[in-house]
């Protein structure tokens, strides 16, 4: 397992010590999960980037020409 060390800001750093402490988690946890969900973010924004030529071509322009074809 690797380590992150970061510098956070007065504020932010209140922030999280009073979620993790309403939501009775370590500091660690909740910004794990912050970062995981970030990531997650970020690789379908490049997945949706890539696939967008091919779904244009196929003549969906939109989200909703997705959904309409699903349902």
């Amino acid at each position: 397992m690797g380590t992150l060390t970061i510098r956070l800001d007065d504020r932010l750093e209140k922030e999280l010590a009073k979620l993790a402490k309403k939501a009775r988690r370590p500091k660690s946890e909740i910004a794990r999960e912050a970062l995981r969900r970030q990531v997650a973010i970020q690789r379908f924004r490049q997945l949706r980037k890539q696939a967008l030529p091919f779904a244009e071509a196929a003549g969906y322009l939109s989200d909703e020409d997705v959904f309409r074809d699903i349902s």
